[in-house]
């Protein structure tokens, strides 16, 4: 059984882009699209989502993305509960499934779920009562749906032709749940050559098996492309000797201005954020005119709009 989709092909929870069909992919991106404009309005918001609970259930730290999925539920009209997990009941020994089922009594209506372990969404959405979706906010190694999303989105904005690009996704990729959700939405759109790049330590195994060229240096992994995308060290994930310094990483992985002059001249840069600067990329190349890492910041509210208008409202609503 298709736990994101139900039986009339309509989003019911958002957990991983993996299987999911091209066609709602597309979907969810043109109906991000017509959010982009209520957040130019001077009142941002849409009544799509009134009598609707939001409740953020983030098990991990973050703060971009509670906050833009936060902002998008309250543009829709939706009431929002942040749950402080240092002071709730899970840190007192209460179980997943109990937190689930105290919250479903209070008739929520969707959990945002950020976890360190992978499966922790599917965990919730399987569990989940019928009327409750659940949107993956990040879990483990496995999956971040809708940073992938924002990030396609990002690209489709600058660079409508996906069938001919070239995108270059250049650092941790053993530890990042953002590379793989990028690497299964560029494919699914049609991306002809998606190139990873990185010292071996920081590469999944039997990596190429996900269909990407694979690069030891970054200068040929930069040569002619469209999309670069910069990926943060995560130290916090990383067990062992993954690399001799932050330093040697910049030194030889690093996007400065002179590695960016490799790519196409009217190639893009990106980061999902929190950018280090200096370890992976340059301060002149993360605020200079190639970068859209602030758009994708602002895109991602439109985006987690239009995830939760298709889970919780009409499929493919509008604003209004």
């Amino acid at each position: 059984m298709d736990l994101q989709v139900d039986e009339s092909g309509r989003l019911r929870h958002l957990l991983t882009i993996e299987g999911l069909a091209p066609d709602l992919i597309t979907a969810i991106l043109d109906t991000a699209g017509s959010f982009t404009s209520v957040t130019e309005r001077s009142v941002k918001k849409v009544p799509l989502l009134r009598g609707k609970t939001v409740v953020n259930l983030f098990f991990e730290p973050s703060t971009r993305t509670r906050m833009t999925f936060e902002l998008a539920a309250k543009r829709l009209s939706a009431d929002v509960l942040n749950l402080d997990i240092e002071h709730s009941s899970t840190r007192k020994g209460e179980t997943l499934l109990d937190t689930l089922r105290n919250l479903e009594a209070m008739q929520v209506d969707m959990f945002v779920v950020r976890h360190s372990q992978s499966g922790a969404a599917h965990f919730f959405a399987q569990h989940a009562a019928p009327h409750v979706s659940v949107l993956n906010a990040g879990d483990g190694y496995h999956a971040h749906p809708t940073q992938a999303l924002l990030d396609v989105f990002t690209i489709r904005t600058r660079r409508p032709d996906l069938e001919n690009l070239v995108v270059t996704i250049v650092g941790d990729i053993l530890h990042s749940r953002v590379a793989r959700s990028q690497i299964h939405a560029l494919r699914a759109l049609g991306v002809p050559e998606i190139r990873v790049a990185a010292p071996a330590t920081l590469l999944p195994r039997n990596v190429e098996e996900m269909g990407v060229q694979v690069y030891h240096r970054l200068e040929p992994a930069l040569q002619g492309a469209d999309v670069i995308i910069a990926l943060r060290l995560q130290r916090e994930r990383m067990r062992g000797a993954h690399l001799p310094s932050e330093a040697e990483y910049f030194r030889y992985y690093g996007l400065t201005p002179e590695r960016l002059g490799k790519a196409r001249d009217d190639a893009i840069v990106m980061h999902p954020g929190p950018i280090n600067r200096g370890v992976e990329i340059a301060s002149e190349v993360a605020d200079g005119p190639r970068s859209v890492i602030l758009q994708q910041v602002t895109n991602g509210i439109a985006v987690r709009m239009a995830v939760m208008a298709m889970t919780l409202g009409s499929r493919g609503g509008e604003p209004r």
